[in-house]
């Protein structure tokens, strides 16, 4: 069905570059003229625009990537599913700029047909989380629309996503090399500047309904934590937990598990996707005030962004970081 809407609608799409901008009015790296490039992604081999001009991005946690690099962004998924979308404070005038639209999406996928009158020449999916999955389900239809590259699940952290997405898909090392640099250099500021609270630290994902999922430990947000000195406890490796899709960032726990292996001595909390509750909420509910952190004041609250960060979220990360634990 998804194959004969693809076919039924591509008659009437719009035109290519349709007033969109150029990716070097974006802000970004300014895009040099380039033969399309063969990239190896897990769904295989697929060819890439040398410049492309539409493209359409079906996980919100990568469009900041994007931007940063000048490519011109003409549609996307917001960060939740059935929610209207807002686009990112970090991404500053460019999604103005490209004229992006926000495109439907629901838990049962992504609506292939608004895809399609996007009139795309490439699309950016997969990544982390739910939308990989769904991506993957529907990478057939969404490959009859235009070039589909799959951001591999098991890219590890902001780095390796971001390589992959400047190096290998847009040929644009030379804007990844400056973010890194300048990274890595705020990371060492920070490093020097905090004084680290009690070791070792979890962290807490909390649903709107209370349900708490452990991040796990060898996964991108607690890899930032420990470049910055911190310790990490290895809950998930220890009590043998499954991310909640194989391949996830996260362990759902009961409220059985939460009070029996949540001993870290300092935790960090935060919502998905929107924030939810606060440390100060959670110490209302005694499971959560039985837990060493709750008890010795060591949790802390941060933005709900930070657990699928990009590069412009890292810095801003550290930046709270610093703010909380400068000596």
């Amino acid at each position: 069905m998804a194959t004969a809407l693809v076919l039924a609608l591509s008659a009437c799409s719009p035109g290519e570059g349709d007033g969109q901008n150029s990716g070097a009015e974006n802000g970004g790296g300014e895009q040099s003229d380039s033969a399309p490039r063969t990239v190896d992604t897990p769904m295989g081999e697929v060819e890439v625009p040398g410049n492309p001009e539409r493209v359409v991005v079906l996980n919100y946690a990568l469009a900041g990537y994007l931007y940063d690099l000048g490519i011109p962004v003409v549609g996307m998924v917001p960060e939740d599913a059935d929610a209207d979308g807002e686009f990112s404070e970090l991404w500053g005038d460019a999604p103005e700029e490209d004229g992006t639209e926000f495109l439907p999406w629901s838990p049962e996928g992504f609506d292939l047909e608004a895809v399609l009158e996007m009139d795309p020449d490439l699309i950016i999916a997969g990544g982390w989380g739910f939308p990989y999955f769904q991506a993957e389900e529907a990478y057939e239809e969404l490959s009859d629309i235009a070039p589909t590259v799959m951001v591999d699940q098991e890219l590890a952290d902001w780095q390796e996503q971001y390589s992959f997405l400047a190096e290998d898909v847009f040929d644009e090392p030379e804007t990844y090399q400056d973010s890194v640099e300048n990274y890595e250099a705020r990371l060492e500021e920070v490093a020097e500047a905090i004084e680290l609270p009690p070791q070792p630290t979890s962290f807490v994902s909390v649903l709107a309904d209370g349900t708490p999922y452990l991040v796990l430990e060898d996964t991108g947000l607690p890899r930032v934590f420990e470049d910055l000195g911190f310790e990490i406890a290895p809950l998930g490796e220890e009590h043998e937990l499954d991310p909640y899709v194989p391949g996830g960032d996260m362990a759902e726990l009961s409220t059985e598990q939460l009070g029996q292996i949540m001993d870290a001595e300092t935790l960090f909390v935060f919502g998905f996707n929107t924030d939810t509750y606060s440390a100060e909420d959670l110490r209302e509910e005694s499971v959560w005030r039985s837990l060493p952190a709750m008890d010795n004041d060591e949790a802390y609250d941060l933005p709900y962004w930070v657990l699928r960060h990009d590069y412009d979220e890292a810095i801003e990360m550290l930046d709270i970081v610093e703010e909380t634990f400068s000596s």
